[in-house]
């Protein structure tokens, strides 16, 4: 039985979804738990998407960035991957995705940073969109 917060938290959560593949399916996330933590799946749906990603004022794409930033700092790279194919779903771009990893050097460290770039590019890659790289240094000249 589904409540009206798992109704509004799955229809938040179809957003970061692409329907066509199973890349970035938060659904298959959830569908894998429910045999094992069928109440973690609906605490995903219902608090996760239902309560928190429905909140005013920030949209989609700002949400992933946040929740992609997140992700990095704690090393969670499984997640990692899924919550990076929902930023692009989101609408982030590639570009914006390493500047983002990028910038969190100086707070997290090149250990996970340097993790995170290589789980980007295997998404990037999955979807043969390698973003435009631009040094630092020709940026600056």
């Amino acid at each position: 039985m589904h409540n009206e917060r798992y109704e509004k938290g799955l229809k938040k959560m179809m957003e970061f979804n692409e329907s066509t593949t199973d890349r970035g399916n938060h659904l298959k996330v959830v569908e894998d738990l429910k045999d094992i933590a069928p109440d973690i799946s609906r605490f995903i749906i219902e608090f996760g998407y239902g309560d928190l990603y429905t909140r005013e004022p920030l949209d989609n794409k700002q949400r992933a960035l946040i929740t992609i930033a997140s992700l990095v700092t704690q090393g969670a790279e499984p997640q990692l991957e899924i919550h990076i194919n929902a930023g692009l779903v989101a609408g982030l771009t590639p570009q914006e995705i390493v500047e983002s990893i990028t910038h969190l050097i100086s707070y997290t460290g090149f250990p996970r940073v340097l993790n995170a770039i290589r789980v980007a590019k295997k998404v990037f890659e999955e979807r043969g969109l390698m973003p435009v790289v631009q040094e630092y240094a020709s940026i600056n000249k």
